[in-house]
């Protein structure tokens, strides 16, 4: 699965954008993908679609802003434009992958649950807004 290579100093959300702030369960980068694991204090963790430990729904789902250690506060981005950090191919959808990844819908592989990120309206935007599904290509 080729992911999106993300720069972590350019990752920034939009004016608008809906932000939470929480706890990182794991240390965390700006640009991954993260879940709140409800199973563990609503901490956030990187996302990972080949397994099925996140219990979080489309409300838990998030990019993160800024890098935390295990333990401290996080900036997180959970709906609305965001420049993700990395190129974008204009039109096409993006998806939640493998270690908190990122990538476009051609990317993904047999066995990958879908998780919805948005869609890029520009080569550095994406209007993210996560829709979680139960269905495993």
């Amino acid at each position: 699965m080729a992911d999106v290579s993300v720069t972590a100093a350019n990752v920034l959300a939009a004016a608008g954008a809906l932000k939470e702030t929480g706890t990182a369960g794991v240390a965390l980068t700006a640009g991954k993908v993260v879940y709140k694991d409800t199973a563990d204090a609503n901490k956030w963790k990187l996302i990972d679609v080949r397994t099925s430990d996140e219990t979080a729904g489309g409300d838990g789902i998030a990019i993160c802003l800024n890098d935390s250690a295990a333990g401290q506060p996080i900036s997180l981005m959970k709906s609305g434009n965001i420049n993700p950090g990395g190129t974008l191919t204009v039109g096409s959808r993006y998806f939640a992958s493998e270690a908190g990844g990122m990538c476009d819908q051609g990317d993904m592989l047999s066995g990958d649950r879908v998780i919805l990120l948005g869609i890029a309206t520009t080569t550095s935007n994406l209007n993210m807004q996560p829709w979680v599904s139960l269905v495993v290509v």
